[in-house]
């Protein structure tokens, strides 16, 4: 089947943010030669949704297309498919196909414990006990999308030695920034690591950078340290692949990624060969 990759950014409104993600998509291609990949971006772009299937649908016979998004909001549930839906109309002869978005599972939190990992070594007094972690994240009025950050915040605690690991957002829904290093500085944090769970820089990466610099005046014997956005790392990549197989079938008799992956139970289970566990 003669099948393109469509990858679909969210779109910034700083351009070096939009650069990114074709720099993202020019080292996917490199990773696989042997596809057509094209991209779009859902807003602040000018390659947008529509002009993107319609590209994607020229020269051939299935179009994946594939959210580069992290969590489950409006654009993922209704936006992407409601454009989708009207491609179909454009191009019935065309199979267009969504894959799954990237989502709050064990490639992503192997990717924000890669940047912790760096935080943490820049740091002079690298002890994770009196060191807390902020997720940071952009926040939705979709209760689900806010969950699967609390759910990445959780199980960087329990991968981790450190005693605090909040989660923060820096729009539309709370707690903000400050109120979370208020609260770890109060209670005995002395140092602080605000962890962006972000794909790709932009207007609101670069306001992170500012907020951190105002915590570090206001907080002058707190030492702070400003992780990386997590796009490029390799498990991202590597989720995507799966993406893809997932969309083009190539998966049928895989394990289905449950609530309950990367729980110790399942790896147990899975190292004896035993059955999948049931939650009661």
């Amino acid at each position: 089947m003669n099948d393109t990759i469509l990858l679909v950014g969210h779109g910034s409104r700083e351009p070096s943010g939009n650069a990114e993600i074709e720099r993202f998509a020019a080292q996917w291609r490199e990773r696989r030669p042997d596809d057509r990949i094209e991209v779009c971006f859902i807003e602040f772009a000018d390659c947008l949704l529509d002009a993107g299937l319609d590209r994607a649908a020229a020269g051939s016979t299935r179009v994946i297309v594939v959210p580069l998004i992290l969590g489950a909001a409006g654009h993922v549930k209704m936006e992407i498919p409601h454009h989708i839906a009207h491609a179909r109309e454009r191009h019935p002869e065309i199979e267009f196909v969504m894959a799954k978005h990237l989502g709050a599972g064990t490639p992503v939190l192997t990717a924000l414990k890669v940047e912790l990992r760096t935080a943490m070594l820049a740091l002079d007094a690298p002890d994770a006990k009196n060191t807390g972690i902020v997720l940071l994240a952009r926040g939705s009025s979709d209760k689900v999308a806010n969950g699967e950050v609390a759910k990445m915040a959780r199980w960087l605690f329990e991968e981790s030695e450190h005693e605090m690991v909040d989660l923060a957002f820096t729009g539309i829904t709370f707690p903000k920034l400050e109120t979370v290093v208020q609260r770890q500085v109060a209670c005995g944090m002395k140092q602080i690591i605000v962890l962006p769970y972000y794909l790709f820089t932009g207007v609101l990466i670069e306001r992170i950078g500012r907020q951190v610099a105002r915590l570090e005046r206001q907080y002058p014997h707190i030492a702070f340290a400003l992780g990386r956005y997590i796009g490029f790392a390799e498990a991202i990549y590597a989720l995507l692949d799966a993406r893809v197989a997932e969309a083009q079938g190539a998966n049928d008799n895989a394990p289905q990624m449950l609530e309950c992956d990367g729980c110790k139970y399942r790896e147990f289970a899975e190292a004896h060969e035993f059955g999948h566990h049931h939650h009661t």
